[in-house]
């Protein structure tokens, strides 16, 4: 956007590229290009389908797909009615996807090819779900999507957007075995980028027209939806990616000369280790930005050896609008003490050090990493006390993370504060994984924890205590998990133990679960 506009919404900034960049493209997928004012157009059109099927503005509705140009036509469509989006994550376990779609009370599911068997299985179990629309024609008993977006005009309905109204519901892992829906709202999203318009951006932040972004990361995430959006709003094109293939990634690359891109350093591992990626030329790529998960020393000098572009660290969280502080090109020395940092902060971003009792710490002392700025969630869906307990009166954040800041203010992470487990950027809480295996009728008692992975950053592993005179392999154990939560999430291993370590009020000693998995590394995060 021109530094003289100032969209309020996401809405307003749908329909100013749609005017300023007219028939430049704004997403391409599969051989299907759809331009800025193409995307104004159908994005009118889904919100009044939405309207017309009697949602509500403030009510939810649900996407199960994978990466899609479709999606992004029902994020910005919903936006403009003033709809929610909730899109859930695919890879989900059939209760988990049943949890997320009632728990946000969705009225319509957005049900994408590959999922329209198991959501006809599911029905029955979604009572307040009121239309199923087949994002592509795949369920002939549902509407399919192009017939339903196409029967409304192309002109915006008239519904008034304020800046704090939600834009998103995205998921996060639940710390007490249920996912929480982060609402983000419009001034979320935009906080960031007004606050950048008060100071000089950083050259690797600054978009130019002629750039192509590659969507690769999962729409039910802040990185994947997130850097959709952003690059909708700076008016470049963005190239959506289905489901993350490291040969396919490589092959948008060759094709679309992608100029920047958001990845997982999982992902990141995938793809570089392609026999191909070091024939490649990468020459029009300028900007690998990565996050969501530390990256190993090693994985890092050998992407910047084979992409030979900028590389920006990234961290954040999806309560964050994602990315708050970033490490720039520039920090990218080796043998640099801030190649083990996280970064600065962004504009407008504050971040604080604080001990147990919510204390400021100086500088190189270690505490749990808080942080205020206007990107700051709105809450938790309907969970007015886990919302108190993440962020304060005066929208100061607890992360979960530990950490510091050196005298420069880049912060570092240390460790995590909270249990949660980072496996190949997804975020996995023991409480989910303990809940779902302590119905294993052979099972006294688990305990599940992180320990190092080379490919995933850490993978999860579950300690187990038996019932007397009762047996379980690990491969029954992990097969069990299976049939309840989202394989992600599930033990990759097990270990057998005669009695979990507590203290003496009777908690699980956690700490000294995983320390013998983490002995001899610096730091306690992989």
């Amino acid at each position: 956007m021109s530094d003289s506009a100032e969209p309020a919404t996401l809405a307003d900034v749908v329909r100013a590229q749609g005017q300023a960049r007219g028939d430049s493209i704004a997403f391409e997928f599969e051989g299907r290009r759809t331009s800025f004012a193409a995307l104004d157009r159908h994005s009118n059109r889904v919100a009044r389908a939405l309207l017309a099927q009697g949602i509500k503005p403030g009510q939810r509705i649900s996407y199960l797909g994978k990466n899609s140009d479709v999606y992004f036509e029902l994020l910005l469509g919903a936006m403009k009615a003033n709809v929610v989006m909730a899109p859930v994550n695919w890879r989900l376990a059939a209760p988990e996807i049943a949890f997320i779609v009632n728990d946000c009370q969705a009225t319509a599911l957005f049900v994408g090819a590959e999922f329209v068997d198991p959501v006809r299985a599911l029905a029955a179990q979604l009572p307040g779900v009121k239309a199923f629309i087949a994002t592509e024609g795949a369920a002939a008993e549902w509407p399919a999507y192009p017939a339903w977006r196409d029967a409304q005009a192309d002109d915006a309905p008239a519904v008034v957007l304020e800046p704090r109204d939600v834009a998103i519901q995205l998921y996060t892992s639940g710390t007490t075995g249920h996912p929480k829906g982060a609402m983000l709202s419009h001034a979320n999203f935009l906080a960031l980028v007004r606050a950048g318009k008060d100071a000089e951006q950083p050259q690797w932040n600054q978009w130019s027209a002629d750039e192509v972004s590659l969507v690769a990361m999962p729409v039910f995430h802040i990185g994947g939806s997130g850097w959709g959006v952003m690059g909708m709003y700076h008016g470049v094109k963005g190239v959506i990616v289905r489901e993350f293939d490291p040969h396919k990634i490589l092959d948008f690359f060759a094709t679309f000369g992608i100029t920047r891109a958001f990845l997982v350093p999982a992902a990141m591992q995938f793809v570089v280790r392609q026999p191909r990626a070091r024939e490649m030329d990468f020459s029009r790529l300028r900007y690998m930005l990565y996050g969501a998960s530390p990256i190993p020393a090693a994985l890092l000098r050998e992407c910047i050896a084979v992409f030979k572009c900028g590389f920006v660290q990234m961290y954040g969280m999806t309560e964050t609008t994602g990315t708050i502080v970033a490490l720039p090109p520039e920090d990218h020395i080796e043998g640099s003490e801030r190649m083990l940092a996280a970064g600065r902060a962004l504009p407008g971003v504050e971040l604080a050090i604080l001990d147990p009792e919510g204390n400021r710490l100086p500088p190189r002392q270690v505490g749990e990493i808080a942080t205020r700025s206007g990107s700051n969630m709105v809450g938790y869906w309907n969970l007015p006390e886990a919302t108190a307990r993440t962020i304060d009166a005066d929208n100061w954040l607890r992360t979960g993370d530990a950490g510091y800041l050196d005298e420069d203010g880049y912060l570092y992470i240390h460790d995590r504060i909270k249990d949660m487990i980072i496996s190949g950027g997804e975020n996995i809480y023991p409480a989910e994984v303990e809940s779902a295996l302590s119905e294993h009728p052979d099972i006294a008692e688990v305990a599940v924890v992180g320990v190092p992975d080379e490919v995933w950053g850490e993978a999860v592993k579950a300690i187990v205590v038996m019932k007397p005179d009762k047996q379980a392999t690990a491969h029954d154990i992990i097969a069990f998990a299976h049939q309840r939560i989202a394989k992600f999430k599930s033990p990759r291993t097990v270990d057998f133990i005669t009695a979990l370590p507590r203290n003496g009020a009777g908690k699980i000693l956690r700490r000294a679960l995983r320390e013998p998995y983490w002995a001899g590394r610096q730091r306690r995060v992989n």
